[in-house]
């Protein structure tokens, strides 16, 4: 077996990696500074010194799904559950545009709060801004995601979270993994950017199931990957687990960029939950793309994912000036473009 300074060699010129040679990366620890360092030359050499914002607009916290690890899920009754009007979504994506974002993530729990039609008055309206839109609503069907498309929906995040199917349908009742797979390929067929990616550290997954993880991405080609830490939140089945590592997720993200040199990768705010450095750390290991909240208000407490969520209490425009700032730190710069994949 070769070692792991010849393996992040092969992987920086060649971008493949078997998944043994993958498992070696994540298991041994002398030569991470080497993973994150050739991360980061790719980073720069395929896409990049600009780093892309995104806004994010958390509208609904209202969830069908039950899933075992996510402070939004069905069964919990601690969490104050809202949905913002229309008019609302559409504000918070005007003054996004006035922050300077050329792009706007639309979030929510998946839910049937919205129809389809409200769906289209919404993205249509946003699209009329001129802002690049993705949206992360969930498992839909074809149909509901060509008329997402179709009312000017550019990029789509749908997490696989595990590619092991015994720990996803643990996590996951009432759901099932071929359906997950079922909508990335229909994104993927619709002709949107897809957006996947893993939470690292969950109950049961192996260095094998992670390896399997970031050789998904690459099959499918995805367009975005989000990485992050599993943070056990207390009001969720795994409030007793363990939750993952920040050198783990900065691992997994940093081989999913020299396999996938030319895909956006956020530098997730689950990430700087664990570390207070985590999001500049992750743009200096492989990471191009960075995700502040726009939502304003109460709404921002409200969208309980996982405990110890950064930024509840500042406003839009605080967040948009302090990454800003520290963006132009590490000698990046804000880019003023769209954000679109540009495949080398």
């Amino acid at each position: 077996m070769p070692n792991e300074l010849d393996i992040i060699n092969k992987a920086e010129i060649t971008h493949c990696l078997t998944k043994q040679e993958i498992v070696v990366l994540l298991t041994s620890h002398e030569y991470d500074q080497h993973l994150f360092m050739a991360a980061d030359r790719v980073r720069s050499k395929f896409v990049g010194d600009q780093v892309h914002l995104r806004g994010l607009i958390e509208f609904s916290n209202i969830c069908q799904q039950n899933c075992y690890y996510c402070g939004l899920r069905k069964d919990n009754v601690h969490v104050k559950r809202y949905h913002l009007q229309p008019e609302t979504i559409i504000e918070f994506a005007r003054k996004a545009k006035g922050y300077g974002y050329q792009t706007v993530v639309l979030q929510s729990g998946e839910s049937h709060a919205y129809t389809v039609s409200d769906m289209q008055y919404i993205i249509s309206n946003i699209k009329s801004l001129d802002l690049a839109i993705t949206l992360s609503v969930g498992e839909k069907s074809k149909a509901e995601y060509r008329a997402y498309k179709d009312a000017g929906a550019d990029r789509y995040l749908l997490r696989i979270e595990t590619t092991d199917r015994k720990v996803y349908e643990a996590l996951h009742p009432g759901m099932s993994f071929e359906n997950r797979v079922r909508c990335l390929t229909d994104l993927k067929e619709l002709g949107y950017e897809v957006g996947t990616g893993c939470l690292v550290g969950l109950p049961n997954q192996t260095m094998e199931s992670l390896a399997d993880d970031i050789l998904f991405f690459k099959a499918l080609d995805a367009d975005m990957i989000g990485l992050g830490p599993f943070i056990p939140n207390a009001d969720t089945p795994l409030a007793q687990e363990k939750g993952g590592s920040f050198i783990l997720s900065l691992k997994v993200m940093a081989i999913t960029r020299l396999l996938l040199p030319d895909a956006n990768i956020p530098a997730t705010t689950a990430m700087e939950t664990l570390n207070k450095e985590g999001r500049m750390i992750a743009l200096k290991s492989g990471a191009n793309v960075v995700m502040p909240n726009v939502t304003e208000g109460e709404y921002r407490e409200m969208y309980t994912l996982y405990p110890g969520k950064i930024c509840i209490n500042d406003t839009p425009a605080h967040c948009r000036g302090c990454i800003t700032g520290k963006i132009s730190g590490i000698g990046r710069q804000v880019s003023t473009e769209y954000g679109f994949r540009l495949r080398k």
